[in-house]
């Protein structure tokens, strides 16, 4: 339920009106930015409401039902405020946003409130991006549970795997980066492949404290690459730390892990194939 004051009340129901839209983003890490689609800044409960980097938005519409009310936030990319290697680099990932109306000649007023949820899908292009804001309903969309599967469903090192990553984790620094998702490292001299599935973690240059799969391992040329780009260039010198994969099979968790007892996997369950086997004559 949505509340105004009387005096926005009335003067949204006169014939002339003078409003602004403001958006409120609160990121994960607490870091929070105020914007506005007014020509000049606004102080709205102490926060500035910038009007610099301005947006367009998609039409907010309401429904009766589970529907979830998403819509589009379109905005520029300007150096000092909004960049697009951090949208890439996930720090706007899931921040909470809240839309109101307010009005600009008078902001005693208070505000209207117009939509409330959390960041979406976010693209980048020609010096704008497109983010979409997610409602409060989208929670509802979520499945809770597990699915019977071959393959165990943690992950190598957590709560439910138990097996002490931090004892196969290495460290090493970059000696080569010909891009942001593959590059060589100084010392390690494990077999190919031994990676493949592991975890990345910069431990410092630009994307210190980021982490990504490894794709894969060339033990020859010491060349690791990776699933997805960082979202900062890689220097020589970044320093990592990483351990091996897992992929989830139930003779890997015996054999290279001696961990099946605690396997979440269901390696004796029978396929489609099975489930659709007919009898003879």
């Amino acid at each position: 339920m949505k509340t105004i004051s009387t005096a926005l009340s009335d003067h949204l129901a006169g014939e002339v009106t003078t409003l602004a839209t403001c958006w409120a983003l609160t990121r994960r890490d607490a870091t929070e930015m105020f914007f506005t689609d007014f020509d000049e800044d606004l102080v709205i409960d102490g926060d500035s409401y910038l009007a610099a980097s301005g947006y367009s938005r998609s039409a907010i519409a309401n429904s009766s039902s589970f529907s979830v009310d998403n819509l589009d936030i379109i905005g520029n990319l300007t150096s000092d405020i909004i960049r697009e290697e951090d949208l890439f680099a996930g720090l706007y990932d899931f921040a909470e946003m809240r839309i109101f109306m307010v009005n600009w000649q008078d902001l005693t007023q208070g505000t209207l409130p117009l939509r409330r949820g959390w960041i979406g899908e976010v693209s980048a292009r020609d010096g704008a991006f497109t983010a979409e804001l997610r409602g409060l309903a989208q929670a509802l969309l979520y499945e809770v549970g597990e699915v019977y599967s071959p393959l165990c469903g943690a992950d190598l090192g957590d709560s439910r795997c138990t097996v002490d990553v931090e004892a196969l984790t290495e460290t090493d620094v970059v000696a080569n980066a010909p891009s942001r998702d593959q590059f060589t490292l100084t010392d390690y001299s494990g077999a190919d492949d031994v990676l493949n599935g592991g975890v990345l973690t910069f431990t410092s240059g630009a994307n210190a404290g980021r982490s990504c799969e490894i794709r894969g391992w060339a033990q020859s040329g010491k060349m690791l690459t990776l699933y997805l780009e960082m979202p900062y260039v890689i220097e020589a010198g970044d320093e990592v730390s990483f351990f091996p994969g897992c992929d989830k099979r139930y003779a890997t968790c015996r054999d290279t892990y001696a961990n099946h007892l605690n396997f979440r996997g269901f390696p004796h369950i029978p396929g489609t194939d099975a489930l659709l086997e007919t009898g003879n004559g």
